[in-house]
């Protein structure tokens, strides 16, 4: 399956966000009697599922980053 294209607010948002936006399309999907239909919408989820996962990534590199030039830091002195 090719993915489309993302729009580029989803830069924007926050994971907390996302998450919010994850689980509006959940209920949705869970309210929905003909799943045939929701195509659209699980392709959307994986989407989101893919951004959150790509942010959460890059602000656990930053923590390690900043952590470990904590430590360097703290080791000069």
């Amino acid at each position: 399956m090719k993915d489309k294209i993302l729009p580029l607010d989803y830069d924007q948002y926050s994971i907390e966000e996302l998450t919010e936006k994850a689980n509006k399309i959940i209920a949705s999907l869970e309210k929905e009697n003909d799943l045939n239909n929701s195509t659209d919408s699980y392709q959307e989820l994986i989407k989101l599922n893919n951004i959150i996962e790509k942010k959460f990534h890059k602000n656990f590199k930053s923590i390690g980053e900043e952590t470990n030039k904590k430590i360097k830091e703290i080791t000069k002195k």
